[in-house]
């Protein structure tokens, strides 16, 4: 027997409890099928409890720092216990929350299973039929782990598996340097494990400015983080009871030792399984849902929305995806995926912001460009709060005076990019911002000071 269903969502990450909220309000018949946590990666094993970790190990750095600021900790102790089951209260809350969401909606049903399409606009759940004219996938993205020699003979964790760890390792290997496995490399060496990062590329965070990736590893160094780069060939084995990466790097010994590896390299969606095939919905060569300018798939009456559609990586672009999908749908309203400016952050301490284009792609565009940058010890805010690493940046449009990027490596970075990513929106000069009276004393302040300071690129 079919069910028919006006639409059907499938997965509960971001993108997919918001748009049954919308169809709810809609009154359409809808179920969401989702086969495993409620909240999807992000709230269960993404932002929500890697940055409840970060804020830990950042309190228990701040402790460690006592005699900067005049007081004394005693010895810091680090009960990884607790850390879990804070970060476990806290990931909790969340997934709760989406749960009663959903399940308050009248018009809508929450099906547990894992849905596979038998034929267009059809799908099997274990065992159920749903029928719908528009099918909405959500399914998200996994941990991306390597054909690395001896993978499969050695034990390791993905950013998913770590999330169970109770125990601060004693030695954590991370193969990866990129966002994932910095943040972690930071945490876990401020909970008390040696750490080592394992990077194939000459420099950390490929699509960072060279600049910008140097001052992040010289913080991580400067707090002990080990960083291999140019690990071109890596094996893995086990010695005893140990992991051993083995390495081919320009410089170094040829091994890095652990008693625990992490495998961050990227992450890979969740579209092997769907029957896409059975459904004429068209992947590219990486397994992404190819989708148009409004999320539309291959296939009439599907959209795909969030990580597996290869348009962003990130909750804030999923987030953007039903947004855009709501209202063409319902507000006669054609938002578009390239309407956005690419922005996100690293969450390490401090943090790095980025917005737009970056210096190599400023260079491509072909356009005169501006600049300017400004390092942190400048910044008072900075100062009396003892956080003076890193650095200020933004690249601009001689012409028309727009903003083109920034990338904001300093204390709250994360935050304060956001004003100039929201001239960005409005299409306004950065003369807007440099003129602008901000409060003293914060970091925001210096940045009219930094855009009265821009010179022609490379000057």
């Amino acid at each position: 027997m079919i069910e028919r269903y006006d639409a059907v969502v499938v997965g509960a990450g971001q993108a997919g409890p918001a748009l049954c909220a919308r169809l709810d309000h809609e009154g359409l018949k809808t179920a969401l099928v989702e086969r495993k946590l409620m909240g999807g990666t992000c709230v269960n094993v993404g932002c929500i409890p890697t940055k409840t970790l970060v804020a830990s190990a950042r309190a228990v750095h701040t402790a460690r720092r006592g005699g900067e600021y005049g007081f004394a900790a005693g010895d810091v102790r680090v009960d990884m216990r607790a850390v879990k089951a804070r970060k476990d209260g806290v990931v909790k809350q969340s997934s709760d929350s989406v749960t009663d969401w959903v399940k308050g909606m009248k018009n809508v049903t929450l099906i547990r299973g894992h849905a596979r399409f038998t034929a267009p606009r059809t799908l099997d759940v274990d065992g159920r039929a749903l029928q719908a004219a528009r099918i909405f996938l959500n399914v998200g993205g996994r941990a991306l782990v390597p054909e690395l020699p001896g993978i499969g003979e050695v034990p390791y964790l993905t950013n998913s598996s770590i999330m169970e760890v109770d125990r601060v390792p004693e030695d954590l290997v991370i193969v990866g340097g990129s966002y994932i496995g910095l943040e972690f490399a930071q945490a876990y060496r401020r909970f008390g494990s040696k750490v080592t990062v394992v990077e194939k590329f000459d420099k950390l965070l490929a699509r960072e400015d060279d600049d910008v990736a140097a001052e992040i590893r010289a913080i991580l160094e400067r707090e002990g983080v080990v960083i291999r780069t140019g690990a071109e060939c890596m094996a893995l084995s086990m010695k005893g009871g140990r992991i051993v990466v083995g390495l081919e790097c320009k410089t170094g010994e040829p091994v890095a030792e652990g008693s625990h590896l992490l495998l961050a390299v990227g992450r890979a969606p969740n579209t092997h399984d769907l029957g896409l095939e059975k459904a004429g919905i068209a992947t590219d060569a990486r397994g992404y849902v190819t989708v148009d300018d409004q999320c539309r798939t291959s296939a009439d009456g599907v959209w795909c929305m969030g990580d597996a559609n290869g348009k962003g990586a990130f909750t804030h672009t999923s987030w953007n995806d039903y947004e855009i999908v709501a209202a063409n749908l319902f507000d006669n309203d054609p938002r578009r995926i390239s309407d956005r400016i690419p922005c996100y952050a690293l969450f390490i301490d401090p943090p790095l912001g980025r917005i737009g284009m970056n210096e190599a792609e400023a260079r491509k565009s072909g356009r005169k460009i501006l600049a300017g940058k400004m390092p942190m010890t400048r910044v008072g805010r900075a100062q009396e709060a003892g956080e003076t690493q890193g650095f200020m940046k933004v690249l601009a449009d001689a012409g028309t005076k727009e903003l083109l990027g920034a990338a904001i490596l300093g204390l709250n970075g994360d935050e304060i990019v956001h004003s100039l990513l929201d001239v960005m929106y409005a299409k306004q000069p950065y003369t807007t911002v440099q003129r602008a009276v901000h409060i003293h004393p914060t970091v925001t302040e210096l940045i009219p000071t930094l855009l009265g300071d821009l010179k022609p690129y490379g000057a």
